[in-house]
């Protein structure tokens, strides 16, 4: 039997955007974890401190750049002995460097042939955004991946971050494309969904490999 529907068509894929750390970069989530064990805290506490009153929190408000690292960690540390356990967000910031997946740096350099690439990442300000690595070698070798990507959205200069729409809006206006014309690699589905409802593909980076393959079938080059 025919449909009545009228069929929508799938719009080609014109860019790949890509959040930074967690996708480029291995996630903080696991030296979160190791200072949690280390300090006794309870599993995943300083995601549920970041989770807490999500758009209006320390962390979001560091990274849209509306306050200092100062006022971060003090408000962070208000936050989680509010939650049951001090920790002052200095410490935090020191946990958050990763390490480059040179796997998908490659796989990044090879979309770039094909595809236009801009990078969409929550940061900080005041040297606490993708190039805080903690050594003069990682900085260098953040650089030159962030010196790949035609267009860089960062939280903390725009003053929106992800999930707000004004971010992913913000940034297929800068590479003059329709949501619907993109892929976009995050690691946090909250970051994801958002986006999916604006059109967009999106894939959820847990497994770098299972993800790259995702990406690989969908824009049709073998990575």
């Amino acid at each position: 039997m025919q449909s009545d529907q009228p069929i929508k068509a799938v719009q080609p894929i014109k860019a790949v955007l890509w959040d930074f750390g967690g996708v480029i970069m291995t996630s903080p989530f696991d030296a979160f974890r190791r200072y949690e064990e280390d300090r006794g805290l309870p599993r995943d506490f300083l995601r549920r401190v970041n989770s807490t009153n999500p758009h209006g929190n320390a962390w979001a408000c560091f990274e849209r750049g509306e306050v200092d690292a100062a006022t971060f960690g003090t408000l962070f540390l208000a936050e989680s002995t509010a939650l049951g356990h001090a920790v002052h967000g200095g410490e935090v910031l020191a946990l958050i460097s990763g390490e480059v997946r040179p796997r998908m740096v490659a796989a990044l350099k090879q979309v770039k042939t094909r595809y236009r690439i801009a990078c969409l990442t929550n940061n900080m300000p005041h040297g606490h955004g993708p190039a805080m690595t903690g050594s003069p070698e990682r900085a260098r070798a953040v650089a030159e991946v962030i010196a790949l990507f035609e267009i860089v959205v960062e939280s903390s200069k725009v003053g929106v971050r992800k999930p707000e729409p004004e971010f992913y809006e913000r940034a297929c206006g800068l590479l003059g494309i329709q949501p619907t014309e993109a892929v976009f690699l995050d690691d946090l589905g909250i970051n994801l969904k958002p986006a999916a409802a604006m059109g967009m593909r999106t894939i959820k980076v847990t497994d770098p490999e299972a993800a790259l393959a995702e990406l690989s079938a969908m824009i049709g080059m073998e990575l």
